[in-house]
């Protein structure tokens, strides 16, 4: 039974480390979901206290997920038309890696605000917004997630 939780642990701490570049995958959550699987072992690797930091930290980044990028790109005059293409963007990107991951979010959010009528000025800068929020918010997830498989590893 063991080696079916170390497995399934495995695959979600995997899963979160992707879901942390794709916003429609939950990546730190899966990522604790991992850690959670190897406490289930004979083991019990983690505190309380260590697995209740954790899920701190997760509940903050999903309020974070949704706040970071919201409140960049109003800072930079950017509309709900901007983050919507940064997040297309992003999914059309995630196929021509490395560059598309970058360059993806970044046009989507220009071709976003675009499509929201604002002019190519105002558009750039709205895109530049949403893109500084993406990647804010993308590093921290994937710095949890990446956390978080170093402790899956080290405790198996």
């Amino acid at each position: 039974m063991e080696i079916i939780w170390i497995v399934l642990g495995l695959i979600l701490i995997i899963s979160g480390f992707i879901g942390s570049f794709l916003p429609i995958i939950p990546g730190p959550p899966l990522s604790f979901a991992g850690l959670l699987m190897v406490q289930l072992t004979s083991n019990h690797p983690f505190s309380m206290q260590f697995l209740l930091f954790w899920a701190i930290v997760v509940l903050v980044l999903m309020v974070l997920d949704n706040v970071i990028p919201a409140y960049s790109t109003k800072k930079f005059g950017g509309s709900p038309w901007g983050i919507g293409g940064s997040i297309t963007g992003l999914a059309i990107g995630f196929f021509f890696p490395p560059l598309g991951i970058i360059i993806g979010p970044l046009t989507g959010a220009l071709l976003g605000e675009l499509l929201a009528g604002k002019r190519t000025h105002q558009a750039l800068r709205s895109a530049l917004g949403s893109f500084v929020g993406f990647l804010i918010n993308t590093l921290l997830k994937v710095m949890a997630s990446t956390l978080m498989g170093y402790y899956f590893i080290i405790h198996l």
